[in-house]
């Protein structure tokens, strides 16, 4: 039996032609920075320049006398940045280029060469340009990224004091959960403070502490050495500095929110934030800034809290214009199957590896709902079940990407529904997939009850 051929969409390849005729190449370093231009704009068609800001400057005027419009330079470390707002404040189409797309010809691998195939690549249209978020969010990215690195640095920190905890035998971690909640920081200064009698110490235990008084007593039992002590008061300190640190970085972040200004409302604003606050969360009210910032509230997406929410817009911005479907905006996010086909069979479907940062904050809230009674906890559940932990987790991620993206496109609020009402959609679908399937056939699906 002869099998049906699949049927691809074909692409017009025309010849090469030179698109960007004013475009220039840059090879960038930490020292040094080659530019290209095209051949006859000057007496020769490279220049190298220092990377201070003076010739930073020049090389931006020499590509102005050259007639230059658009530049393409690749991405490397951190060096490029200076380099690039300044371009792009002199008026230049900048493509900031991932290195992996600038594969250069075997055997000639040098600064010059380099810079002259970007200029080259870049004049027959060939490079696409990376994302970059506006001015003011890219702000706000530094800050956002800045907090995550004092939590990680504090976090260390904190491990440091267990450590110390363990070699003195003290036991706090049997007893508390988190030895840095109330009950834990209170006890761990007094031991620091010269406080090492447990009676005494044990009755800094809140009432909330699931352990007894007698059980904590006996797990701060232990041998309370001189040097041990010395680095438990320094863990401690540091851990102070990370926290004041991380105080002032929300202050600085609730000062750049409020000076933004404010996008129209086009759904209910959050609930205003009650309670105590929990640990690593900002020191202000960050779901009603979000929505001052983005007119809706995207905290009611299941799975997504306020800090998941600043770290996507601090990355993808409040614009979904750069992609024009939101096909585009979950290939860019690596949610998408990246269908790799060869001799006709597919070999590969898998979304491939990045290091997106908002990739993972849609990926840490899908796999937060593997307990979640909502639709979208079900859906985990039913293609976990079927395929595994990971396919659920990117299969969860690409649904919470698309409703991120039309939350922010058409502005409209979020419809979420229960599992219950889930699993019976569900059943829905399937009887009625269940019913054309007999159909053609030529069968009848009848069910237990009508007979």
């Amino acid at each position: 039996m002869k099998k049906n051929k699949v049927k691809y969409s074909m692409k017009d390849l025309a010849a090469l032609e030179q698109i960007n005729l004013n475009a220039a190449g840059i090879d960038v370093g930490a020292a040094e920075i080659y530019v290209a231009v095209p051949p006859g704009r000057d007496e020769v068609s490279v220049r190298v320049f220092a990377t201070y800001t003076a010739d930073l400057a020049a090389a931006a005027d020499w590509l102005s006398q050259c007639g230059i419009t658009t530049v393409a330079m690749e991405s490397t470390g951190v060096y490029w940045i200076p380099l690039y707002e300044l371009l792009e404040s002199r008026g230049f189409e900048v493509y900031l280029v991932n290195a992996r797309h600038l594969k250069n010809v075997t055997g000639r691998k040098t600064d010059i060469s380099d810079c002259q195939w970007h200029q080259q690549l870049h004049t027959y249209g060939l490079l696409a340009a990376s994302f970059r978020p506006p001015e003011h969010i890219c702000a706000v990215r530094a800050l956002v990224r800045q907090r995550e690195m004092l939590i990680r640095y504090r976090a260390a920190h904190i491990q440091h004091m267990q450590k110390a905890l363990q070699q003195m035998n003290i036991q706090l971690t049997q007893v508390l959960s988190d030895i840095t909640g109330v009950t834990g920081l209170q006890i761990i200064r007094a031991i620091v403070a010269g406080q090492h009698d447990p009676q005494q110490l044990a009755q800094y235990r809140q009432s909330q502490c699931q352990k007894s008084q007698e059980e904590i007593v006996k797990a701060l039992e232990g041998n309370y050495r001189q040097e041990h002590l010395f680095v438990l008061g320094q863990a401690l300190t540091l851990y102070d500095f990370y926290g004041q640190q991380l105080a002032e970085c929300d202050q600085e972040l609730a000062a750049m929110y409020q000076a933004f200004e404010p996008a129209e409302p086009a759904t209910d604003p959050p609930d205003p934030k009650r309670g105590k606050r929990r640990k690593n969360q900002p020191f202000f009210d960050l779901a009603q800034e979000l929505y001052r910032l983005t007119g809706v509230d995207l905290t009611q997406i299941d799975g997504l809290d306020a800090l998941s929410v600043q770290t996507i817009l601090s990355e993808v911005g409040t614009d979904m214009s750069p992609w024009p479907t939101v096909k585009h905006f979950t290939s860019w996010l690596r949610l998408a199957p990246n269908n790799r086909i060869t001799g006709g069979k597919v070999k590969s479907r898998s979304s491939g590896k990045t290091d997106n940062r908002a990739s993972t904050a849609f990926r840490v809230a899908a796999q937060s709902l593997a307990r979640s009674d909502s639709a979208l906890g079900a859906f985990y559940r039913r293609i976990k079940a079927k395929h595994g932990a990971p396919t659920a987790i990117v299969a969860t991620a690409h649904k919470l990407a698309r409703i991120f993206y039309f939350m922010l496109k058409r502005r409209e609020p979020y419809r979420g529904g229960s599992s219950a009402e889930y699993e019976q959609e569900h059943k829905e679908r399937s009887i009625r997939y269940l019913q054309r399937k007999a159909a053609k056939l030529g069968f009848q699906l009848v069910s237990l009850e009508a007979t």
